[in-house]
């Protein structure tokens, strides 16, 4: 082969290339989320959680406070304004239970017997030095704003599912759902929950909503 020949064959080679290379086909960006339609499904999806009070969850949850953290089990049950809160450490085997309303609440699975308060959230920090926003939490954790508090800021994600709410200093993430069964609607299945050095994981294996059998 002459050297003419194979520089007009180079050529030919880089000229096919680029022509595959502009014509390769590309991934669509995915689209923009609308947010009126994501804000209209929410205040639905608000409005079937607010008819629904007594609910039940089952799921592991990881705490951390600035160099202090734990994991376990965690079991929450809420009737209205009840709850009572469960959390159980194989590793370490300890567990506690927090029971109450919105006038008193009982920790229980502590040394030195029972604590009572009147804030979930308050006699868990003088008590563990956790900063668990219980009560805020049990609004947020199924992916609404907790009352009470100042007006939420809400985020949607291109899937048109909630992804962050913003709420009392406190960001909430939702980074996974469970599709609408039925009458459910698409419920968290895993919420984190930060603010400055405290933080909360649920990773929630199961919900069930209405009252106990």
């Amino acid at each position: 082969m002459n050297r003419c020949l194979g520089r007009a064959l180079a050529l030919l080679a880089v000229v096919l290339l680029a022509g595959c290379v502009g014509t390769s086909v590309r991934k669509p960006l995915p689209s923009a989320v609308d947010v009126a339609t994501a804000a209209q499904a929410q205040a639905a999806r608000v409005q079937w959680l607010d008819a629904h009070r007594d609910w039940s969850l089952q799921g592991r949850v990881a705490i951390r406070r600035a160099d202090k953290g734990g994991s376990g089990r965690l079991d929450w049950t809420q009737r209205g304004d009840c709850f009572e809160v469960s959390l159980s450490a194989p590793v370490t085997r300890q567990s506690w239970r927090l029971t109450g309303d919105a006038a008193e609440v009982v920790l229980e699975g502590l040394d030195g017997g029972p604590r009572r308060g009147a804030d979930a959230g308050q006699l868990l920090l003088e008590a563990t030095g956790w900063e668990i926003p219980v009560q805020a939490l049990a609004f947020w954790v199924r992916g609404q704003a907790a009352p009470g508090l100042p007006q939420a800021i809400i985020e949607y994600g291109a899937d048109g599912y909630l992804s962050a709410l913003r709420q009392g200093g406190w960001r909430i993430t939702y980074t996974d759902w469970r599709p609408a069964a039925g009458e459910v609607p698409a419920m968290p299945a895993r919420v984190e929950a930060e603010r400055g050095d405290s933080r909360v994981r649920l990773i929630i294996d199961g919900w069930r909503t209405g009252a106990a059998p």
